[in-house]
């Protein structure tokens, strides 16, 4: 099979092919490895494990002739992790010189996890500091970018980590989410991402943004993310917020029906200030097409009010109280963070713990929306991907607006914590990816894997590559 085959195979026929000795884990992680180097321009990896991904390959592949080997469902699948997760005895940056020589001790459990059901680590994606934007550059890696349209960004913060998984740089990736990162880069780099319920899959050590942050699986396929769920889902007592174990097999649950399912499309979600006409074609159409799997959809614009205020200055807090020690080393601190980081410490205490209250208070909305709907579906990202070097739009289809405009459908759902994937539903005319969202009820993350999954059969899209894909 040639390298570009094996880099092309989903994470779950790459397993069943290595665990009927069809195809040879060292082959795939040699395969992905040079890939990686034949496009390293996209600068989508940061850290390589290259020479420790090479020994667990070959370990693997000793296993597959031991009869007494038990082989995990993921056996000899690489992936990737954004450089905001910890990994152990290999360099975790949080995408800041102030870090650049910070080797973990341990693995974080989503990463633990999925080295015992059997995946080799292959190395570390990049991200703005803490996971500050959403676009993926920093001072100590530069800029990352978008495989469809190497001068536009991937998005962010795991931009390095869509920019992999989109270019056949492994098929698994694990990225983090606290105000749209897993499903922005998702949306712009044509593939899935899902937020899972907060808490779903545990978190250690907590990050800048703790109470909005969710780690969570980004893929070519939704059955990848399932599996990626089945391994890293479940209580870890580091995380005191995790989850109960859901006892569900979500690989096998992406094949319940939709029939019956009240779906509610909305255009602008109540708060976004405008959309690219391309965007809303695309998404209207996607929704549009869930008619046909059986649901019930109908158009919903909430009047509820913006909880942006509210989401900033939380997030604003955990930034603030990370890089405030580090203050005396201004040269080492992103230019467009700076301001961020000086404007949270002057928060008084009063405003940071009235966005708690707030924040608390905001959720009566989205409940009383969610007990009239079982899925709601909105674009992604307001506009398509963002030229290299900018990090927020001045204005998206002629309507000036302001930073939060992109994310305007995203960081919403950081505040309730509720499950919300992206799937692809689309290009623009410069061939540029659009991203469907799909947001479930509070815990209700296999609806949306099943949604995502009925809507894949309908119109797939891991078959389309970027051009670069037969290199």
């Amino acid at each position: 099979m040639k390298d570009s085959d094996l880099c092309w195979m989903s994470a779950a026929d790459l397993a069943v092919a290595i665990a009927k000795k069809k195809v040879s884990p060292v082959d795939v992680v040699d395969a992905v490895l040079s890939r990686i180097d034949t496009l390293k321009e996209l600068n989508a990896y940061v850290t390589l494990d290259a020479e420790r991904a090479r020994q667990s390959a070959k370990a693997a592949e000793r296993a597959l002739t031991q009869r007494s080997a038990k082989l995990g469902p993921l056996h000899g699948v690489p992936f990737s992790v954004k450089d905001l997760i910890i990994t152990r005895d290999v360099r975790t940056t949080f995408g800041s010189p102030i870090y650049r020589d910070n080797v973990p001790t341990e693995d974080a459990p989503s990463v633990e996890r999925l080295k015992a059901a059997g995946a080799i680590m292959i190395g570390k994606t990049n991200t703005p500091t803490l996971g500050w934007v959403g676009v993926t550059d920093n001072l100590l890696f530069g800029a990352t970018r978008n495989p469809w349209s190497p001068s536009h960004t991937p998005g962010g913060s795991s931009g390095g980590a869509g920019a992999a998984v989109a270019a056949g740089l492994a098929p698994l990736a694990l990225g983090t989410d606290g105000g749209g990162s897993i499903r922005k880069p998702a949306a712009w780099c044509g593939i899935y991402g899902l937020k899972a319920s907060w808490g779903r899959i545990p978190i250690y050590p907590s990050s800048a943004a703790w109470s909005l942050s969710h780690t969570g699986p980004m893929t070519r396929t939704v059955k990848d993310a399932a599996l990626v769920m089945n391994a890293c889902a479940g209580p870890d007592e580091r995380d005191q917020y995790s989850l109960p174990a859901a006892k569900v097999d979500y690989v096998k649950a992406l094949k319940g029906s939709l029939t019956g399912l009240r779906v509610a499309w909305s255009e602008k979600l109540g708060v976004a200030p405008a959309v690219d006409p391309e965007v809303s074609a695309a998404t209207a159409k996607a929704a549009r097409a869930f008619r046909a799997l059986g649901c019930k959809v109908e158009t919903a614009e909430p009047t509820w009010p913006s909880p942006y205020d509210c989401w900033r200055t939380i997030f604003l807090g955990g930034i603030g109280a990370r890089l405030a020690p580090y203050l005396d080393r201004r040269d080492q601190i992103d230019p467009g963070l700076l301001p961020i980081v000086e404007e949270a410490m002057k928060i008084p205490p009063t405003k940071y713990v009235q966005a708690w209250f707030d924040r608390l208070a905001w959720w009566q909305h989205a409940r009383a929306f969610f007990e009239r709907y079982d899925l709601l579906l909105t674009p992604t990202v307001a506009c398509p991907p963002l030229p290299i070097g900018k990090f927020y739009p001045d204005e998206i289809g002629g309507v000036a607006v302001g930073r939060e405009a992109a994310s305007a459908f995203t960081y919403i759902f950081n505040m309730t914590g509720q499950p919300a994937a992206t799937v692809p539903c689309g290009f623009t005319k410069a061939g540029l990816p659009i991203g469907l969202q799909i947001i479930g009820r509070r815990y209700d993350d296999v609806t949306v894997l099943r949604a995502s999954a009925a809507f894949e059969a309908a119109q797939p899209w891991a078959r389309r590559r970027p051009a670069d894909a037969s290199r």
